[in-house]
């Protein structure tokens, strides 16, 4: 790679992009790169999936000048915390000791209720709380120095989901696998962990790298609703395609009029930054510290080396 093709790319790792919200997202920088900023023409993407073949082939099936971009797709099974560390170790190796991480977007959910336990997880917590947090916040720890040198930008796709957990007390109870809470508050109790992991990352990066979440709206069509029973349709209010949720998120790829106070993070669908009294329970630090566990407390309670 030249200097010059160098200084115009931009390196994206990302979770949840196979499909959905991730996959219109991936398609509409590789289209127009200079949506993520006018000197952008070069994407270096680095894509965590657990299908690799069926992920390549859509990708390949796109019409995009594939000659100006680096696509890699890499094994990721954010269910299984040693399938995140092999995704860590293989996109570090990817990118080399020069590398840098421009964006990281961490996308990846589910739906799914309490009834399905993680793969070799010990946590005896359900798999939507492995997935939806635990894995990606470990995949932070994995790439912390990685993250520090490149001042890396972190966006955490969130959702207003988070709104409905009023009693973060019960979380530990709830989350439990064979608990019986359904799949609908299970996927907003675990976005809501996701969003206290923002705010932890935002804590020990600050000054080092820019934390933002960010809330794509109510998108039907992507399937996230399918594990936990919900029918989503267009017809319901304040329903929004695919391809402006994905716009959504990008906006918090490019936006710099961020908030004085850096606890507001949270980015709105409709492109405000939330007032923190929406989501006030996510900024107790007591909170976030006891569910954003350091990598050495997950490896232990995990049984990883």
């Amino acid at each position: 790679m030249t200097a010059s093709i160098a200084q115009a790319t931009k390196t994206i790792v990302a979770t949840g992009t196979s499909s959905g919200l991730g996959f219109e997202l991936i398609k509409q920088l590789l289209s127009s790169p200079t949506s993520l900023s006018p000197s952008t023409t070069h994407l270096n993407l680095v894509l965590g999936a657990r299908d690799t073949n069926r992920t390549g082939q859509a990708y390949n099936a796109l019409s995009y000048p594939k000659t100006d971009h680096i696509l890699s797709i890499l094994p990721l099974e954010l269910s299984s915390l040693k399938s995140t560390a092999s995704f860590a170790n293989a996109t570090l190796e990817r990118l080399g000791p020069d590398g840098k991480i421009d964006y990281l977007l961490l996308n990846a959910a589910v739906s799914d209720g309490t009834d399905k336990p993680a793969k070799e997880s010990k946590s005896g917590l359900c798999e939507a709380f492995v997935v939806n947090h635990l894995s990606q916040h470990y995949l932070l720890h994995l790439l912390e120095k990685k993250l520090i040198d490149s001042s890396t930008r972190i966006i955490f796709v969130s959702s207003g989901a988070i709104r409905r957990v009023t009693d973060p007390s019960t979380l530990e109870k709830d989350l439990k696998v064979e608990s019986g809470v359904e799949a609908n508050d299970t996927y907003s109790q675990t976005k809501f962990l996701n969003l206290l992991s923002a705010q932890w990352w935002r804590r020990r990066l600050e000054e080092k790298c820019r934390v933002v979440a960010v809330s794509p709206g109510l998108i039907p069509n992507t399937g996230i609703g399918r594990g936990s029973g919900m029918k989503l349709s267009m017809d319901m209010p304040d329903a929004k395609s695919v391809e402006h949720g994905a716009k959504s998120i990008l906006a918090a790829f490019t936006r710099d009029d961020f908030p004085k106070d850096r606890e507001q993070l949270f980015l709105t669908s409709w492109g405000e930054w939330w007032e923190k009294g929406v989501y006030e329970k996510v900024l107790d630090k007591g909170l976030q510290d006891k569910w954003c566990w350091s990598k050495e407390e997950i490896e232990k309670r995990e049984g990883l080396n």
